[in-house]
């Protein structure tokens, strides 16, 4: 009965007040309800509804469709890395600049640029996709990114005087290291790929009858494909023979049915006497480039073949087949001046095309 008196003696206080007790009465009830979802959700390991980690993982899989499965683990990644940890569980309207910011800094401190710059604009991303959907109205990010400085582009050293490359063909030809490093190390400069892509050649990508080499290009997320020329199919046969049934053309020598080794073509480099400061394993992609455009070769046909091309499907799609029958007669004469360069000391600053 007390207790009844009270409760009613309050409702007589709220009217007088101008408060509606039934109103009141809903409004508790919807917060104890929100407190006890709340908890459920925290207990679950799931983020608070609205929060910025639920928006965001609600932007991931709403963009899923659009990128690469190893591309959306990396982003996933880096939020769960860097960014969860700290505003995970703010609500994201709540979330301002200097919050961004806070994120950002140890990697602006470490000269993890890269990084930096890609987490805060996978973060902006998030904030698009609030915006659009209601959970808020402006993006914090997009006051960071002019606080984190610009990458210094990083130059891969490259040999492009026609006299020095013919010193390296030739001491490439001298290695002395296991057959796979050798036929990998050969083959580079004719071919001129990104050494990730060499060191991860797959047999089923090869059609030695055909002379081609297809395979999918992780870094433009394009089907590529490369003329083989004469020389490098011999080198390919000749390494066929001992790591033919196997994955890869150019296997780890650990025996773990894994590729060779990154940084293997660099150290062996390194063995023949070339610092990182003269010659990289990316250098001779410089090289090729340098060179065939200065023979006179189609701008446009050395980039489709350094495979420099928009992730866009249907212009990938058109590009790829683009310059084919200009880059096949481009990539032989590429390896047949190479031979005459090696053989020397005679220079041929031209290829006929």
């Amino acid at each position: 009965m007390e207790s009844a008196r009270r409760k009613a003696e309050a409702a007589r206080e709220q009217i007088a007040n101008g408060i509606d007790p039934s109103a009141t009465r809903k409004q508790e009830k919807a917060d104890n309800q929100q407190a006890i979802d709340t908890q459920i959700r925290l207990d679950a390991g799931l983020p608070l509804i609205n929060s910025f980690e639920y928006v965001t993982k609600e932007w991931l899989a709403s963009s899923a469709h659009t990128v690469r499965d190893i591309t959306q683990q990396k982003k996933l990644r880096r939020f769960e890395l860097y960014v969860f940890p700290e505003i995970g569980q703010k609500p994201i309207c709540d979330v301002k600049s200097p919050d961004i910011f806070t994120i950002v800094r140890p990697l602006i401190i470490k000269n993890q640029l890269e990084t930096a710059h890609r987490l805060r604009s996978d973060i902006s991303s998030a904030f698009s996709y609030a915006i659009a959907h209601g959970f808020t109205d402006y993006d914090p990010a997009q006051a960071v990114g002019a606080q984190i400085p610009a990458q210094k582009v990083k130059h891969n050293a490259a040999i492009t005087d026609p006299k020095q490359v013919g010193q390296l063909l030739r001491d490439i030809a001298n290695y002395q290291g296991t057959f796979v490093v050798q036929c990998a190390l050969r083959l580079s400069p004719y071919l001129f790929q990104r050494p990730g892509e060499i060191r991860q050649m797959e047999w089923k990508d090869i059609d030695l009858d055909s002379k081609e080499w297809r395979y999918f290009v992780t870094k433009t997320e394009t089907q590529h494909v490369v003329p083989l020329s004469r020389q490098a199919v011999e080198i390919l046969e000749s390494i066929k023979q001992l790591t033919g049934p196997g994955q890869y053309v150019f296997p780890s020598s650990r025996g773990d049915k894994r590729p060779m080794s990154d940084g293997t073509i660099r150290t062996a480099l390194k063995t023949l006497g070339y610092a990182s400061d003269e010659m990289s394993a990316h250098g001779f992609r410089t090289t090729a480039s340098t060179l065939l455009n200065e023979q006179g070769w189609s701008p446009d046909a050395i980039e489709r073949q350094l495979c420099h091309m928009p992730k866009d499907q249907v212009r990938a799609a058109y590009n790829r087949a683009q310059y084919l029958e200009e880059r096949r007669r481009m990539m032989q004469a590429w390896a047949d001046y190479l031979d005459r360069l090696k053989a020397g000391p005679r220079l041929f600053h031209s290829v006929a095309n």
